[in-house]
């Protein structure tokens, strides 16, 4: 008894560090009551997954195989240790869901964007009894908070613009791939935050934020490329537009650059 109870002791100090650290409450992360007996109303797969939605999503977004997904995660042993969580780092991770547990997979796959899920995955699921890892079933609440083709595979429409994309005077195509939830406009001078990739149209990714796991901050007005400065300016924040920028307002032919009509999947996060 005395040796359960300085184990109850030691994760409510260790709660605390972690809380202190990240300006979050304890609570944060305090396994959930149900952490060893999923409710009635949690559903199991043929798979031996067992999951319930915490929190719905508000869009109708699901990943795909090929997608990266961008999460918030804690996760707890079966012991009620919290044993990761992004919540206490800088930001969320980013990652190809091919690359994650087989649980996880599975888990996100249900999931639709800005929706929060409680995932209970067996030991077979998970990781399988591999060393420094926790043993038997371990629990995730997961927020899938965005989600994106991998860079790795080119657009289906990378060759030409689509008959719905829009055209500017100057020979820019574009089509929103997603709407913005913002209102403001940046203008050809402001400085944005953004997630791009970029691709020839033969399908040969050349850039990509989302390779580097970092979105990128560009000074409108100076530093890209003139397609760009026109491009942007359309989106709001929280938009996603793909562009298919000729070559005379890309690089323009330029020795050691990516020649002819180039296509970029741009995010708009951020106007600073």
């Amino acid at each position: 008894m005395r040796t359960q109870l300085f184990a109850v002791v030691l994760g409510v100090a260790a709660l605390a560090r972690v809380a202190a650290q990240t300006s979050l409450p304890a609570s944060a992360f305090a396994p959930p009551a149900d952490l060893t007996m999923p409710p009635a109303d949690a559903v199991k797969s043929p798979s031996g997954l067992i999951s319930k939605v915490v929190r719905a999503g508000d869009s109708p977004e699901k990943p795909g195989p090929n997608d990266v997904v961008t999460v918030q995660y804690t996760g707890w042993a079966n012991d009620g240790r919290m044993f990761d969580s992004s919540l206490t780092r800088t930001a969320p991770s980013m990652f190809p869901l091919s690359r994650a547990m087989q649980g996880w997979r599975e888990c996100v796959s249900l999931m639709v964007v800005h929706e929060t899920r409680r995932c209970w995955v067996p030991e077979a699921l998970g990781y399988k009894g591999a060393a420094g890892r926790p043993k038997g079933v371990v629990v995730f609440d997961i927020e899938l908070v965005d989600t994106r083709l991998s860079p790795t595979v080119p657009p289906p429409d990378v060759k030409e613009p689509p008959a719905d994309a829009k055209r500017t005077p100057t020979g820019v195509a574009y089509k929103v791939l997603r709407p913005g939830t913002g209102a403001r406009h940046p203008t050809t001078f402001s400085k944005v935050t953004v997630h791009y990739s970029g691709w020839t149209t033969d399908g040969k990714l050349f850039d990509s934020s989302i390779a580097r796991g970092n979105p990128a901050t560009f000074d409108l007005g100076g530093g890209v490329i003139r397609g760009w400065t026109e491009g942007v300016p359309l989106m709001v924040e929280g938009e996603r537009t793909r562009f298919w920028i000729p070559q005379d307002l890309a690089y323009k032919g330029e020795a050691g650059s990516p020649r002819g009509m180039l296509v970029f999947d741009i995010d708009l996060i951020k106007i600073e």
